[in-house]
């Protein structure tokens, strides 16, 4: 994919070292992520690193040379160390507010984690997008939707696939199994992501990985860079876990409204295909991530118990963040998206 544009002095930063316009990245990365445990709630705190346009850009930019990498860029630069000394410095900003935004969460005991996660699920009461596209969304907003969503779909299972190899046992197969699923059980046409392109190619949508971008805002990029976060830290495999288990939980109702709403809108099997697929897979996926997956984590690893819940709660917090964001644009009549959308697409 091309690089993004920068969105602030640190983005720009970057964008600048990986395309060569300068040597390297300064050795003295905390003065461009400063104060990363202040509280952030005060009317003096300024922004949100939730929120904060720069941060979040810069952080998905720095993951994404874990991914497929941008166009004209040395390939290098993942493993280069002042690039990974800043971002170190943005992902302690990220995961203080990331603490802050969830707060404290109820003791849970290594047995009682699919118990614990399906109360965490019940509890949240963040606005739905699901039940807004059911019942009133038009076609431009449902487009709108979706490309808020392609930023994720278009590597779908990916980020979660980095679990993988820091697991073991009956957890490393419950993951392979949700994740073969995702990825259509190695056949092309099945994968998520490819069904998600039928979606948006219905839609006459840029189906180009990473097209969107640009497009997005912040609270968008950063619940895509809390997938990254978890799963390119080991220490942070049972958080990683979590979010798929929330993920799951949360899943197959709302694609079966999403379904249902772009049918009404006139769209066809194939373009509908993606959300049908996710109303059957995911039903069976949140019993195996709750309690093959998470359950038998927690049991292996008791000390990682609280990550698993944390990062579940992390994967509400922020889907909830996001929504509100796109219902508040669409109540005001604005588009959610920083560059809306061109006329017919």
């Amino acid at each position: 994919m091309r690089l993004p544009t920068a969105r602030g002095p640190a983005s720009a930063m970057l964008v600048e070292a990986l395309t060569g316009i300068v040597g390297g990245l300064p050795g003295d990365a905390d003065r461009w992520w400063p104060d990363t445990d202040r509280d952030t709630t005060g009317p003096d705190a300024g922004t949100d690193p939730l929120s904060d346009e720069d941060l979040q850009l810069f952080l998905f930019v720095c993951y994404e040379l874990h991914y497929r990498g941008f166009d004209g860029v040395d390939e290098r630069w993942e493993w280069d160390s002042s690039l990974l000394a800043v971002r170190a410095a943005a992902e302690r900003r990220f995961e203080a507010a990331l603490r802050r935004a969830v707060g404290p969460l109820p003791a849970v005991e290594p047995g009682a984690v699919p118990e614990g996660l399906t109360a965490l699920v019940a509890a949240d009461d963040g606005p739905s997008l699901a039940t807004a596209l059911h019942r009133e969304t038009d076609l431009d907003r449902f487009r709108e939707f979706v490309t808020q969503r392609s930023v994720y779909h278009l590597r779908e299972a990916d980020p979660h696939t980095w679990g993988i190899p820091r697991l073991d046992g009956p957890a490393k197969a419950a993951l392979v199994e949700i994740q073969m699923d995702e990825y259509g059980r190695g056949q092309l046409p099945r994968m998520h992501a490819e069904l998600f392109r039928d979606t948006m190619n219905w839609l006459g949508l840029d189906t180009g990985y990473g097209g969107y971008v640009d497009s997005v805002p912040a609270v968008t990029l950063a619940a895509n860079n809390l997938i990254s976060l978890f799963g390119l830290h080991r220490r942070w495999r049972g958080a990683l876990l979590g979010h798929l288990a929330a993920f799951e939980m949360t899943s197959s109702l709302p694609n079966r409204r999403y379904g249902d709403a772009l049918r009404r809108l006139g769209g066809t099997p194939t373009a509908t295909r993606f959300y049908d697929e996710h109303v059957e897979a995911d039903a069976v996926h949140e019993q195996i991530a709750a309690y093959d997956l998470c359950g038998s984590f927690a049991l292996t690893e008791p000390a990682r118990t609280a990550d698993v819940l944390f990062g579940a709660a992390c994967c509400l917090k922020l889907d909830g963040l996001v929504a509100e964001h796109v219902l508040g644009c669409w109540a005001a009549d604005r588009s959610s998206l920083r560059l809306p959308l061109a006329a017919g697409h």
